[in-house]
């Protein structure tokens, strides 16, 4: 068993490591999901009111709440996958979840990349409501996410990725890790039947 979660400001490329993930066939649980399905049952809308929603979550159930919720969904892909990614870790709290439930089974990695080099990604993906738009500009986001202990997170890493080069150039750096996490755990395996 092996959870690898992600943690990253947004636009740094978690969304393009889980992709990396799914293609090697592991599965994703991605707590902006979490958000994503509380937002729409609360009827709001997504695009714009997912910050908003998050923060409530937080508020209403404590700071752990969306990595609670995300237990489940992860122990369930787990019964039939030796790998799980976790997208989207959000704060050091999170990051004790995952810890405590996993041990030393859980591997943070944390994906970095230049504010300017983020907001491009961010216009281009067109998945958010621009600040124009009723949403939040990309600076409001940050400090947001870093509202909720984003930094501790990325500071505890056991991995760092600065995405700065080519998007094939980051799948293989992720590949590696996935990989080299799923060679490391069947040699494991081997040596300790």
């Amino acid at each position: 068993m092996h959870v690898i979660g992600t943690v990253g400001l947004p636009g740094s490329g978690k969304g393009e490591a889980a992709t990396v993930a799914r293609e090697d066939g592991i599965p994703v649980v991605t707590m902006g999901d979490v958000v994503r399905q509380e937002t729409a049952d609360r009827g709001l809308d997504p695009t714009k009111d997912h910050g908003t929603v998050a923060q409530e979550l937080r508020e209403e159930n404590g700071p752990t709440a969306i990595a609670e919720r995300s237990l489940p969904m992860i122990e369930d892909r787990l019964e039939n996958h030796d790998t799980v990614l976790v997208d989207g870790l959000r704060s050091g709290v999170e990051v004790d979840v995952f810890e405590e439930a996993f041990g030393d089974a859980f591997t943070l990695v944390s994906i970095e990349a230049p504010f300017d080099v983020r907001a491009e990604r961010i216009d281009d993906r067109g998945r958010d409501a621009s600040a124009a738009e009723g949403g939040e500009d990309l600076a409001a986001r940050d400090e947001r996410e870093r509202g909720f202990g984003m930094d501790d997170a990325m500071d505890r890493a056991d991995v760092v990725v600065e995405n700065t080069d080519s998007l094939e150039a980051f799948h293989d750096r992720i590949r590696s890790i996935i990989r080299g996490t799923d060679d490391e755990k069947r040699a494991e395996a081997e040596a300790d039947p």
